[in-house]
């Protein structure tokens, strides 16, 4: 019987709790946009601030181990991060697009690669993962069908470059943090042509 109150003072007490604090929270948080409203948001989503790329700290570290993997790298027919990358993609999908290279290059070279082989990998990796993260509502506007052909021509020419073709992405990480600082911190012109991706 004793156990049967304590559970229901415990109870009782729960019921309180969420009505006074957390509904409270639930009634005054933001709600999701529906409608025209909703391309604004989606356009705030693939917005990063500047301050992220302007840590020296984490720049150094970045442009360090670029410079590192391009000792190793004797290829120089060939670049992964370029203006290529942009061909037929507009410049409010350009974010979004740096945002799955980012998470292809973490997920599929930088945490495939020996930390002991590169210097500072592993912060560089988080970092990116973090950008990445916080790019995680950012979406594409129109069709994606340009977005997945430049990212499969990327995958295609780093796969045929075999292993070089991780030590060419990881040399060409600086590269990377520039595209990335300049495609989400910069909002896109008004305007271009509207039939492209």
């Amino acid at each position: 019987m004793a156990y049967l109150q304590t559970l229901t003072k415990g109870f009782s007490g729960w019921v309180i709790f969420c009505c006074c604090c957390c509904l409270p929270l639930l009634l005054t948080s933001p709600l999701p946009l529906k409608g025209p409203g909703l391309a604004s948001t989606a356009h705030h989503a693939c917005r990063l601030r500047k301050i992220n790329f302007q840590q020296p700290y984490i720049r150094n570290r970045t442009y360090t181990l670029a410079k590192t993997a391009r000792a190793s790298d004797h290829d120089t027919d060939n670049r992964l991060i370029g203006q290529q990358l942009y061909v037929n993609i507009r410049e409010n999908n350009r974010c979004y697009l740096m945002k799955r290279i980012v998470e292809m290059i973490v997920k599929d070279v930088l945490l495939t690669t020996s930390k002991d082989r590169y210097p500072y990998i592993e912060e560089v990796a988080q970092f990116l993962a973090s950008l990445t993260s916080e790019l995680s509502r950012c979406k594409f506007s129109g069709h994606r069908e340009n977005i997945e052909k430049n990212l499969e021509e990327m995958k295609s020419k780093m796969k045929q470059l075999g292993e070089n073709g991780k030590t060419k992405a990881i040399g060409e990480l600086d590269l990377l943090f520039d595209y990335m600082e300049n495609a989400c911190t910069e909002a896109p012109k008004k305007g271009g042509n509207k039939k492209k991706n």
